[in-house]
């Protein structure tokens, strides 16, 4: 009954309490040995709780921002090279480029190579399905990781499987979709951007 009346005096004087990254790691890991519903006796909140974990996560993960990458192409740019090539179908994307140069629009070869990749897999899309692996740092900094893959017409992802050691045997050995009974259909659509 004293302490628990000194706790409640010391919760009254003390605005925020300072806490070092030692004191986070131990009450993080404390919260794990108690029940959630146990966890009112913390003076930080569960969402509190969480956060550090995220931000631990993030520190350790997380490599140095770099640069947003190149600019988009221009769409009159897109648009020409389009063109080009639904007129004249047997030219390489070389050429296209050395074309519209001649006509003062400078497109490089490569960016006429990716435009023309987009315009054929937009076509093709409906038979197309593409595979991955992307990981989840779970409690204790665990990675977990996860093969999905996922339709490019529909976006749906479906999970073939989860490991926390990810082996050539283990990819090839994980259902695949379209292989299983029952699971073609079973996804998660992501919303189109």
């Amino acid at each position: 009954m004293v302490l628990r009346h000194q706790i409640a005096v010391l919760r009254r004087q003390v605005n925020r309490p300072d806490l070092q990254p030692g004191d986070r790691v131990v009450l993080a890991a404390l919260s794990r040995l108690l029940p959630r519903a146990s966890w009112n006796v913390f003076f930080v909140t569960p969402a509190t709780l969480l956060r550090w974990h995220r931000a631990l996560v993030s520190r350790r993960w997380t490599s140095p921002s770099k640069c947003p990458g190149r600019p988009s192409t221009r769409a009159d740019s897109r648009e020409a090279v389009l063109r080009l090539v639904r007129e004249n179908p047997t030219r390489g994307y070389q050429r296209i480029s050395s074309e519209l140069a001649g006509v003062g629009l400078r497109v490089p070869p490569s960016t006429v190579r990716d435009i023309l990749n987009r315009a054929v897999l937009k076509t093709q899309a409906e038979g197309i399905w593409a595979c991955d692996l992307f990981h989840v740092d779970a409690v204790y900094l665990k990675r977990l990781y996860v093969l999905f893959f996922i339709e490019h017409t529909t976006r749906v992802v479906h999970v073939a499987g989860v490991t926390a050691h990810p082996t050539g045997t283990w990819s090839l050995n994980s259902p695949q979709p379209g292989h299983e009974p029952g699971r073609a259909g079973r996804g998660h659509q992501i919303p189109h951007s």
